[in-house]
């Protein structure tokens, strides 16, 4: 069912945007990369050019096929998906979805992923060209490691420098999105930084599984998946927090579970600039632009004018 178009409260309050390091942004809500689509999927239920920016789903050098199916399954409060990042591949994604999303006025904000420091090397080379069309390029860091360390590339320090010092190639400003699974996040955080990252996006989904107990398999085709939605909502805010106090001037974009207008504000109290919104929109797809609504409200109450006398709030005495 389509839902009617929903307007913002930006002309009432908090009109003066977010800054995410060199990034200015009209609002500080965002789509989270693998919930929008690639294109103007949620342009039907909203108007998309009225949210801070869309991050496109994550895309590989050339066309991805994803993993088997099933690929997303219900949990009590959220998701599981293994959904393998299917994608048309940058060239493709440059040539069709990226004139559409210009057309329809939406801020960009791409997404690449790879496996190998020189696969995330060769996408940022073939986003390069058109720089100029991107406010920024997230680098999806949660990726599998396949030059011979195994595990995730986000729990590696040293791995997730590289793959940001490779990426410098795009010529836009670098967002490091990092993995909750582990429990030096900081420290990766700090690589990252050092590497070239001009923010992080904090933070990833979590590992888990779900099992058919008839047939005592795992429900998705790829055996485990990425846990989203609510239930994760506390383990990204404390992410925030705990990378707010130890990097206090780093840009940071918060997203993990939030689903409400008080989501979002507690995780820009937590140390967020701006907040991205991603399993919520599968409930209700206009959920980027009803948050929004509902933060602009939050404001309007409390007496906020400025996005930034909420950021860092928890911090301060």
């Amino acid at each position: 069912m389509r839902h009617s178009h929903l307007k913002s409260f930006a002309q009432k309050q908090c009109a003066d945007g977010v800054s995410i390091g060199s990034v200015r942004l009209r609002q500080p809500v965002l789509t989270a990369s693998g919930t929008a689509g690639h294109s103007t999927e949620l342009n039907h239920y909203f108007n998309m050019s009225e949210i801070g920016a869309t991050v496109v789903k994550s895309l590989f050098a050339t066309p991805w096929p994803g993993n088997p199916a099933p690929r997303v399954h219900p949990t009590p409060a959220g998701m599981i998906n293994a959904v393998g990042l299917q994608g048309p591949g940058v060239a493709k994604w440059c040539a069709e979805d990226l004139p559409e999303c210009e057309k329809h006025g939406v801020t960009i904000v791409a997404s690449i992923w790879g496996r190998t420091v020189e696969e995330y090397r060769q996408a940022a080379e073939m986003l390069a060209p058109h720089a100029h069309r991107i406010t920024a390029l997230e680098v999806n860091l949660s990726c599998p490691n396949l030059e011979g360390r195994g595990g995730i590339i986000a729990h590696d320090a040293e791995m997730s420098a590289n793959v940001i010092a490779a990426c410098a190639v795009a010529g836009v400003p670098l967002w490091a999105k990092l993995s909750p699974n582990t429990d030096r996040l900081i420290a990766i955080a700090e690589s990252a930084i050092e590497a070239g990252a001009e923010s992080l996006t904090l933070t990833n989904t979590l590992l888990g599984m779900l099992l058919n107990t008839e047939t005592a398999q795992p429900v998705l085709g790829n055996g485990g998946g990425g846990v989203s939605g609510r239930a994760m909502f506390p383990v990204a805010l404390r992410a925030v927090f705990d990378v707010r106090k130890a990097l206090p001037h780093i840009p940071i974009v918060g997203v993990g579970g939030i689903a409400s207008g008080n989501d979002a504000i507690a995780m820009m109290q937590a140390g967020a600039h701006a907040v991205q919104v991603g399993t919520a929109s599968f409930a209700r797809p206009d959920a980027a632009m009803k948050i929004l609504n509902e933060m602009h409200a939050w404001a309007r109450k409390q007496g906020v004018s400025r996005w930034s006398e909420i950021t860092n709030a928890a911090h301060r005495p």
